[in-house]
């Protein structure tokens, strides 16, 4: 009875051994297989295509998990700092137009309207006829932009998605 039991318990050994060295060996094809889907990723046309054939140094120097927590704190710190920001232009707007509303019924400032009015419609006739086109800054501004992000886009996806949290928090 007793050398059945240490049988048992030898058995059990080697079979829980037997699984760590398979879990290992699977861990490591995984791994493998991941390495080599990055690889055939970066060969296909597809994937030149959309991010460029060299998807920039920042991808060259860090992994993807570095990446995407440098542009997910970036991202927050400046969403976080962009809604604290947007609170105090908005309040000093708000405020400033509630002390000219003020400032008129009370019969400290006069505002000629028919003027206000007149000086609105000649700015929205003067921005009616410039959007049609778009300045060459902003078109190069915008071409910067695209190729930045297509050399960036783990640090780029980041920093959405950690501004989005900024934002929220």
């Amino acid at each position: 009875m007793q050398m059945t039991l240490n049988v048992q318990a030898a058995e059990d050994k080697r079979f829980k051994m037997a699984n760590r060295d398979k879990a290992k060996e699977l861990e490591e094809e995984i791994y493998d297989k991941v390495v080599d889907l990055t690889e055939y990723a970066k060969q296909q046309r597809w994937w030149n295509r959309l991010f460029g054939k060299n998807s920039g140094p920042v991808a060259e120097k860090y992994s993807v998990a570095t990446q995407i927590a440098i542009g997910g704190v970036s991202g927050w710190c400046a969403g976080y700092l962009f809604q604290k920001v947007g609170k105090v232009a908005a309040t000093s707007v708000g405020g400033g137009l509630l002390l000219l509303q003020i400032a008129n019924n009370s019969g400290y400032i006069q505002v000629d309207w028919k003027r206000v009015e007149k000086d609105v419609n000649k700015a929205k006739k003067q921005l009616k006829k410039g959007t049609n086109q778009a300045g060459p800054e902003l078109n190069t501004f915008m071409e910067k932009t695209q190729v930045f992000v297509k050399k960036n886009i783990v640090v780029t996806s980041g920093f959405i998605g950690g501004f989005l949290l900024g934002l929220a928090s």
